[in-house]
């Protein structure tokens, strides 16, 4: 047999191998099949109440920055959903409760790169409070824990846009009415929801506006900052790069 041919099968058997271990990684769940890497880490385990209360709210937003480079370099951590299921079923343990809007780009989840049971999640078009979404911090901080408070708003903001061009439809009026504050602040009376440099800027705006109405409006989570158990911060995502910068 020639040198030739011996690589040759040499490769060939190597390739078959491989094809069949990566069968074995094969799990049939119903009718979800998941395919695990090789080289996968073991799963990360959802939060338990022990290290998150031992978590300080820098070492919160740290993790959450982390988070967001990893989605930037494609390097997520490795979770079983399931697992984490099972871990969360009797009971959640939250390190941080994000305020962000209902835009379809930003799941924050997603771009955090955070599990089941990681965060609290509030959302609304424009990222805005009301005492709904106060309500639901209050409970997310002072009674579950959770250490950070985050609002972040995001590029290309419909909701802001809508501000811009003072639009009068129906609810969305009383919503856009909310953002208002932000784009005279910026820009006057008015702006062109096209010119997007004003639009990030009023966003922008109306982020550090809706930090103002949560210390103002809520005295629990005022009072929770002061005493430095919890802090507020907002952030902007960029939806064209999928960055989040932190305020």
């Amino acid at each position: 047999m020639s040198m030739r041919i011996f690589s040759a099968l040499a490769v060939s058997a190597f390739l078959v191998a491989c094809g069949a271990k990566e069968q074995q990684q094969v799990q049939t769940a119903g009718t979800d099949t998941v395919v695990k890497a090789a080289s996968a880490q073991d799963p990360t385990p959802a939060l338990t109440q022990g290290v998150r209360d031992a978590m300080t709210p820098d070492a919160v937003l740290n993790g959450l920055k982390a988070g967001n480079e990893r989605f930037l370099n494609r390097t997520p951590l490795y979770r079983d959903y399931a697992d984490q299921i099972a871990d969360t079923s009797a009971g959640q343990f939250p390190s941080a409760v994000i305020l962000s809007c209902i835009d379809s780009r930003i799941p924050t989840e997603v771009v955090l790169d955070q599990g089941i049971g990681d965060v609290f999640n509030a959302r609304v078009a424009g990222n805005i409070v009301n005492a709904e979404i106060l309500g639901s911090m209050e409970f997310a901080t002072a009674v579950a824990g959770a250490k950070l408070v985050v609002v972040m708003g995001h590029t290309k903001c419909g909701a802001v846009m809508g501000a811009c061009d003072n639009v009068d439809l129906g609810n969305v009026t009383s919503l856009v009415t909310n953002i208002r504050p932000s784009v005279e602040a910026v820009a006057g009376q008015s702006c062109a929801s096209s010119d997007s440099s004003t639009v990030d800027k009023v966003a922008s705006h109306n982020v550090e506006r809706t930090i103002e109405e949560i210390r103002k409006q809520s005295a629990i989570m005022a009072d929770l900052e002061s005493q430095g158990k919890i802090k507020i911060v907002g952030a902007m995502y960029d939806i064209s790069s999928g960055r989040v910068t932190f305020m």
